[in-house]
């Protein structure tokens, strides 16, 4: 060993210059990461629109889509028709719009939209 080596003190990584932390890293890790966020971000954005257009479709809803408030659902409730959005209990939704009867219409956070009914909601 030569001496320089041997004496050589211990440095934390947060302590080490940049320089040296990017030598360390290979150019393959760097990009497998990136491109697994990419991947995954663009997947759930064309799910999003694809249930986004059919929703508007659907309901015929040529609105902007604002939320109005967040609820979370009560109880587990099934949906009995196809304009229905089944909810499980501790479920929080997001309020785009209110209808005229006790029903307001709300989208989970897998992007699905539907009909739930107040009675099941806690609004805070």
């Amino acid at each position: 060993r030569e001496k320089n080596e041997k004496y050589k003190t211990w440095i934390p990584r947060f302590l080490m210059a940049k320089e040296e932390k990017d030598q360390r890293k290979s150019s393959d890790d760097v990009e497998r990461n990136f491109f697994k966020v990419k991947k995954s971000s663009s997947e759930k954005s064309k799910k999003m629109e694809k249930e986004e257009k059919f929703f508007r479709e659907t309901f015929m809803y040529d609105k902007e889509i604002n939320v109005i408030s967040t609820a979370t659902a009560e109880c587990s409730v099934p949906s009995k028709r196809r304009v229905d959005l089944p909810v499980t209990a501790g479920e929080q939704l997001d309020v785009i719009d209110v209808t005229e009867g006790s029903a307001v219409i709300c989208r989970n956070s897998e992007g699905r939209y539907g009909y739930v009914l107040v009675e099941h909601l806690n609004f805070r």
